[in-house]
């Protein structure tokens, strides 16, 4: 053999050794992995939900989210209302699918011990393939949700809506409430409303732990009396304590944080965008640490 041969022969080999190794090394990455590509938000899968875009029709809501480089929503019932309808429900599912976005999430819709109206609901959640409804279910609706959670394997994530809402104000009602039940009866934390009820969203998620199921990521000014709305990182919550709270719990793994703007209804997205920009700023410097 000559050296020239002998050196291609050496060459060939070396190459497909490369391959061999390339291809263990990619098949040595999790899904994980490969789901944190082009996630400007990682480790978090960050939606949007979609009450903060309801100045706008389904249509444009979604075209909307897409320009926002949003993959996923929680919807809200003033986009998709509830229906048994198989043509509408395909036109939603079209719709969605069109835009790029996945519905991982629903709500906030109430529960009762009504089974038939529960399983309704249920079936629109599987039919539309979510896996989490933000729910405020009344006291007498447990027994009745542990067993359709079970069946249709989609979670039940408590709401708390702030002043006024005597089921669920504080994060200690909420804890105490899912106690005993089954664990896909969970939590979603709204950031804004625990501070409006004096309360802190960092210790209240790092109670709830693996029953945290759904964020509605959002700011409040809290001044004495006074109590406002307003962008991420301009109020009360501290984003970066917060994010990494739900790091620490695990929270990516499993949960949905959604952003929630509440102010100017006919036109959020440059107010969106700040707060997005805010989220993407501290997962960056999270994840280099």
């Amino acid at each position: 053999m000559t050296f020239e041969t002998n050196l291609k022969s050496l060459t060939r080999r070396a190459f497909l050794r490369n391959i061999a190794l390339g291809a263990a090394g990619v098949a040595l990455l999790s899904t994980d992995a490969f789901a944190q590509v082009d996630n400007p938000y990682a480790p978090f899968q960050m939606a949007i939900q979609s009450y903060t875009l309801r100045g706008y029709k389904l249509d444009e809501a979604l075209a909307k989210t897409k320009t926002l480089g949003l993959k996923y929503w929680e919807g809200w019932d003033g986009h998709l209302p509830m229906t048994q309808d198989p043509n509408i429900i395909a036109d939603y599912k079209g719709k969605l699918k069109a835009n790029g976005i996945t519905m991982l999430a629903y709500g906030v819709i109430p529960f009762s011990n009504d089974e038939a109206d529960a399983r309704r609901k249920f079936e629109f959640g599987k039919a539309l393939g979510i896996r989490t409804f933000s729910a405020s279910p009344s006291a007498d609706a447990f027994n009745l949700l542990d067993k359709l959670v079970e069946e249709y394997k989609i979670n039940i994530a408590i709401h708390n809506h702030g002043p006024g809402d005597d089921l669920y104000d504080k994060w200690e009602k909420v804890l105490a409430a899912i106690q005993g039940h089954n664990p896909r009866i969970g939590v979603c934390l709204d950031t804004g409303h625990l501070l409006r009820s004096d309360e802190r969203p960092e210790v209240a998620a790092t109670k709830y732990g693996k029953r945290l199921f759904d964020v509605h990521f959002k700011d409040v000014i809290v001044d004495g009396n006074k109590k406002e709305f307003t962008e991420i990182g301009k109020g009360t919550l501290d984003p970066n304590i917060m994010m990494r709270t739900l790091i620490d719990i695990g929270f990516p793994k499993r949960g949905l944080l959604s952003l929630e703007y509440e102010l100017h209804e006919q036109d959020p997205m440059p107010y969106v965008e700040e707060c997005l920009k805010k989220t993407r700023d501290i997962a960056a410097y999270i994840t280099k640490k």
